[in-house]
């Protein structure tokens, strides 16, 4: 039986905490997530999932705010434990608990590409061909220790980040049970600082567009709906689109077409066929819908 105390927060480490809980081989002695937070219009003070699922087995949870507080590192050190699991924390680690017991962390990318907190949206935003997850053990660098073991899987060219998100989650939770297992026999490899790249968090502003490149916004969109969603200056939110082609050029937010399917807009390189738009305070419409009520015509700017 191997003694786990896990560390995270999403619902990509729930789906992890999930598969400990329900590994014979494992015994998870304690949770170490997020406090809770304000959420919605009323600022409900919201649990985040994992600790909803630990609570439900009757596993310890701990919420400091800073997990390098000493009183926090006492406490941490208190638990008798052969592992820490780590998956999307949101804080890091300090040497005392790295020097406790080995800790592993589980990351959404094929360590050294993005390292930081969006690995996932930053591949679709490149456009990559694949992805995967690294896991690996934990030092005092961001991302930086050796990886244990990686696996990886191909993206649609026109997967969204949610479904990218799901294989993800499985794929981690898998591994996370795999390393456990044999963490005590595997060959670790350093990372290959030459191919070191990095990704910032996400923030509401990113989802900002000006009907620049097509192609670009398209994998933007890909990468942030659900959020921070895509929308204009004018707050329209576009919440379905396609990319229509790449090549041409023309005025940024001219209507080209208006159709049953879509309309579509012009970029400064390249065009979108917009499915379904969302205005300030209304509900969402399809965009053939909205352009015929606010009595747009091709030519007419939507920006």
């Amino acid at each position: 039986m191997t003694r786990v105390l896990f560390m995270g927060t999403p619902q990509y480490a729930t789906h992890i905490l999930q598969t400990l809980i329900a590994a014979e081989e494992v015994e998870v002695v304690g949770v170490y997530t997020q406090p809770d937070k304000p959420v919605g219009r009323k600022a409900v003070l919201t649990p985040s999932s994992v600790k909803v699922l630990a609570n439900s087995h009757e596993i310890p949870v701990y919420q400091p705010s800073r997990l390098r507080d000493p009183h926090t590192i006492e406490e941490v050190l208190a638990i008798a434990c052969d592992l820490i699991i780590v998956a999307a924390y949101g804080q890091i680690l300090p040497k005392a608990i790295l020097d406790y017991v080995p800790c592993i962390n589980l990351h959404a990318s094929i360590l050294p590409a993005y390292r930081g907190a969006s690995p996932i949206q930053q591949s679709l935003l490149n456009n990559d061909t694949h992805s995967g997850i690294s896991a690996m053990w934990m030092d005092e660098g961001l991302d930086t220790g050796a990886i244990i073991k990686s696996e990886r899987l191909s993206i649609d060219p026109d997967e969204m980040v949610e479904s990218l998100y799901e294989r993800l989650t499985v794929m981690a939770s898998n591994l996370t049970l795999d390393v456990i297992r044999h963490w005590d026999r595997c060959t670790a490899h350093v990372q290959e600082e030459s191919a070191v790249s990095h990704c910032k968090k996400i923030a509401k502003a990113d989802g900002l567009i000006a009907f620049e490149n097509a192609q670009e916004i398209y994998h933007r969109y890909r990468a942030f709906t659900p959020w921070p969603g895509i929308f204009t200056q004018s707050g329209l939110k576009i919440k379905a689109m396609m990319l229509e082609e790449t090549q041409s050029v023309g005025n940024a937010g001219e209507i080209v077409a208006i159709e049953p399917n879509g309309i579509v807009v012009q970029c400064s390189q390249g065009s979108l066929r917009l499915l379904t738009l969302q205005a300030p305070s209304k509900q969402e419409t399809s965009a053939s819908n909205y352009v015929n009520g606010k009595r747009l015509s091709c030519g007419n700017s939507l920006v």
